[in-house]
């Protein structure tokens, strides 16, 4: 089993002062489908929850239960979305620090010191720390994987509804063989990254 996220990294800046410290990851940067969304959580110094963990190591039941758990014990929660239309003009890593930026802005409150999965989003203007595997180790950026997952996976629900034959509600955008399968039979949809090769091939099948 492998380490699970503590309170570690964000001791060190609790112990010189700084009280709110947020912590940010996203969710949907591989699939060809859907947009990244990022979340940023902000808790109380000494806040923990047990079981919070990198969402990729927790089911989807589990990941629903902790969602609202960490939405009441969290001061503040901001969520930032960017669309498949900004993936294509951008490019999937610029959208995704879009989507980290306003996740950011979308916070009740300002965050003395930033926690990153990962990169460094730049241009912020915030000071920022950038743990690689920080959704295993630190259990802001952990909170945020959940919050990140739960929203995006919740999304593409809804979208399943609007595009049905997709199975978006099981495969959520991600490549897998269902998915391409759909895409072939049916064309993209106005939610596919047309960037995304698969994708661009599909396009060009149904214009001849």
């Amino acid at each position: 089993m492998s380490k699970r996220p503590d309170l570690r990294y964000e001791r060190r800046f609790w112990k010189t002062g700084l009280g709110a410290i947020a912590g940010v990851d996203e969710a949907g940067v591989g699939p060809m489908a859907g947009p990244v969304v990022a979340a940023a959580v902000i808790f109380e110094p000494e806040s923990f929850i047990k079981g919070v963990h990198d969402s990729k190591q927790l089911t989807p039941e589990r990941r629903d239960e902790l969602f609202p758990l960490i939405r009441a014990k969290a001061i503040a929660v901001g969520v930032g979305v960017a669309g498949p239309g900004e993936v294509d003009e951008l490019n999937i890593y610029w959208a995704s620090m879009l989507a980290s930026e306003r996740a950011l802005a979308a916070l009740a409150r300002t965050p003395d010191h930033v926690l990153v999965d990962g990169r460094l989003i730049p241009n912020l203007k915030l000071p920022q720390t950038k743990i690689v595997g920080g959704d295993r180790k630190s259990f802001c950026i952990a909170a945020a994987s959940i919050i990140a997952k739960v929203t995006r996976d919740r999304m593409m629900v809804e979208y399943d509804a609007a595009y049905p034959g997709y199975g978006f509600a099981s495969h959520k955008g991600y490549c897998t063989a269902d998915h391409f399968a759909a895409l072939t039979a049916l064309g993209p949809t106005p939610i596919h990254r047309r960037s995304f090769a698969p994708v661009m091939e599909a396009a060009q099948r149904k214009l001849f």
